[in-house]
């Protein structure tokens, strides 16, 4: 039977990957993206891809060997500090390959070339979108187009103009925000940081408030201030000077250690302030003829469990897999897909929504530690570890 035209809204990781999983069923899709070009902005940091969902999806898309040819050596090391410089985990990247880590854009990129020419229509924004009946649906786009679609996918964020068609359900300011800062070449110019931050993944935490960091590939230090309060703390500091940013922040960690503290005062990039929302925990929403979502716009979570990438592209790889199965039928293989993706993604959020609480709680980083100590007892460790 034929299957019906196709059409995917946005180019992240999960459009991406239900794209690649279609055409190796031999089934034509189109991707609609707003950006102008693959490289009109920033992809951000680094991603660690897991075995249980990420690469699951890498593997029915075919790109395993591909994608491990971009993962970064030494990148799933991970270090728990308090704001004082007190180390309490240091685990180094024994190259189990469990959490690979990669660049999200050499990831997108990956996905990217393995579609054929022509798959995503990039520049091309979706300003709205109407029910025509038997499952079709009308995208009104910015150029004065329309796109008439026998399935439509919305998998354009958290702020998906596709997702009122299923949910009354908005993104919710989750009570921490993010400072975004860089430290480039910091083996060089900055060693000290380098240092504390090490191969892979730094999280330096205290009563409502924290340091997030990662080595990227090119040797740079990405960082994520983070502050618990109200939403409103952010207020005015987009385009702000980025000196005035710094400084601002400083003051918010001048108890910490001079060490961490540098990763803030030493940064020498631009800051990008960043407010963190969820969808709720249990987002789902009632079968539509010839719609459904994928990703945050599914189920936008905090990045404290560290799957929003992973269960993107899963959520790509099974509806691939779903369509692929009933060509002929849309619907079963929407709620076939579904089924599934409400309890994993409610499972996710809900360590997600945990994760968050105790990484910032009033005896933090102890939290995180418990939870890490917990993570060792259910399997082997994987490196040696310090607690204090």
């Amino acid at each position: 039977m034929t299957t019906p035209s196709i059409t995917i809204v946005g180019a992240g990781l999960g459009g991406l990957m239900l794209a690649r999983v279609l055409h190796l069923h031999g089934i034509a899709v189109t991707v609609h993206e707003r950006d102008e070009s693959p490289t009109s902005r920033t992809q951000g940091g680094m991603l660690d891809i897991h075995h249980d969902s990420g690469q699951v999806a890498l593997r029915a898309a075919g790109l395993t060997d591909r994608f491990r040819d971009i993962v970064h050596p030494g990148g799933e090391a991970v270090r728990v500090l308090a704001g004082n410089g007190t180390v309490y985990v240091n685990e180094v990247d024994d190259g189990d390959g469990g959490r690979p880590e990669v660049e999200r854009g050499q990831l997108r990129r990956l996905l990217l070339d393995s579609l054929p020419a022509g798959t995503v229509r990039w520049g091309s924004r979706v300003t709205g979108v109407r029910a025509l009946g038997g499952g079709r649906h009308e995208l009104a786009l910015a150029d004065g187009g329309t796109v008439t679609t026998g399935l439509l996918v919305g998998a354009d964020g958290a702020w998906s103009r596709i997702r009122p068609l299923l949910s009354a359900a908005e993104p919710a300011y989750a009570g921490v925000s993010f400072v975004e800062l860089e430290l480039t070449d910091a083996d060089r110019r900055q060693p000290g940081c380098a240092a504390v931050v090490g191969t892979g993944m730094l999280f330096a935490l205290g009563p409502g408030r924290g340091l997030l960091a990662h080595r990227e590939t090119d040797g740079s230090l990405h960082v994520y201030a983070a502050l618990t309060g109200p939403a409103d703390w952010l207020a005015g500091l987009d385009g702000a000077d980025p000196a005035e940013v710094r400084a601002l922040l400083a003051g918010r960690f001048a108890d910490w250690a001079p060490e961490l503290r540098a990763l803030v005062t030493e940064a020498d990039g631009p800051v990008v302030p960043r407010r963190i929302h969820a969808l709720p925990v249990a987002h789902r929403w009632d079968r539509v003829p010839g719609v459904t979502l994928l990703g945050d716009a599914a189920h936008l979570m905090s990045p404290f469990a560290g799957e929003g990438a992973n269960l993107a592209m899963l959520d790509g790889a099974e509806l691939g897999r779903a369509v692929a199965a009933h060509p002929g039928d849309l619907e079963t293989a929407l709620a076939e897909y579904e089924r599934a993706l409400f309890p994993r993604s409610a499972r996710a959020a809900a360590e997600a929504a945990a994760n968050l609480e105790l990484c910032f709680r009033d005896d933090a980083p102890h939290g995180l530690v418990d939870r890490f100590a917990g993570y060792a007892q259910a399997a082997p460790p994987r490196a040696e570890a310090t607690t204090a």
